[in-house]
């Protein structure tokens, strides 16, 4: 009752949105982090700067990117829509996919702090044993990482929550299938008399991202005595 049906649409798709980012990059982050940190390879450098290259760019770049890339005349967007019949222009699928661009560098950074902290030795042992490559990454160094895979999966969450300017180039401002909360509160500001639904939409937000950290750090500690550490 406190909130009105456009604004309960808006809370309902960007936490599915950030939902659907989250989901969608999680595996791509803990393989990205994995390489990086336990993997010495030609250009190494250059991948690390790609990954973390969301962080320093304006997301509407990263929007005008994802633009040329996967709308309906770009490279991969096309191939997609003639191959699969799926379009990510103007759709939520598309902002969950601008979403994960711009929160995934937080997550592979979380994850590469806690497989830093995993003792090697462990997995020198388990490889002495005879175990492969895949079996001691899902066997010690996964569940030893998992305090950094949890922080980053809900610090990605939040990010995604707030995310503005890669949606809002990317996939357009639509009510009901791209208008999360961050442009229900920009349209709110444009609109004449639209002060109280952007307090309310702005304390939401607060709310929102507030629970998320501290989510995140309490999850990170349980793990992390579950494992004794």
């Amino acid at each position: 009752m406190w909130l009105s049906a456009n604004e309960s649409e808006a809370l309902a798709l960007s936490l599915s949105v950030a939902s659907r980012s989250v989901l969608f990059s999680l595996p791509f982050a803990v393989l990205s982090a994995w390489v990086l940190t336990r993997r010495q390879f030609v250009g190494r450098t250059v991948v690390d700067a790609f990954v973390h290259l969301p962080l320093v760019l304006p997301p509407v770049v990263i929007g005008y990117l994802l633009l040329l890339l996967f709308g309906a005349r770009g490279p991969i967007g096309g191939w997609l829509e003639r191959a699969f019949g799926i379009e990510l222009i103007f759709t939520r699928n598309g902002a969950a996919l601008a979403t994960a661009v711009m929160s995934f560098p937080l997550m592979v950074r979380a994850m590469r702090i806690s497989l830093e902290n995993v003792d090697r030795g462990l997995e020198d042992a388990a490889r002495t044993l005879g175990a492969g490559v895949l079996d001691r990454f899902a066997t010690i160094t996964l569940p030893l990482m998992l305090p950094g895979v949890l922080a980053g999966a809900i610090t990605a969450f939040c990010a995604a929550l707030g995310e503005f300017g890669a949606v809002i180039t990317f996939v357009s401002n639509i009510p009901g299938e791209t208008r999360t909360l961050p442009l229900a509160l920009y349209s709110a500001l444009q609109t004449p008399g639209g002060d109280g639904a952007a307090a309310r939409l702005a304390v939401i937000s607060c709310l929102l991202g507030l629970s998320g950290l501290l989510l995140s750090e309490w999850f990170a500690r349980r793990v992390r005595r579950m494992l004794g550490h």
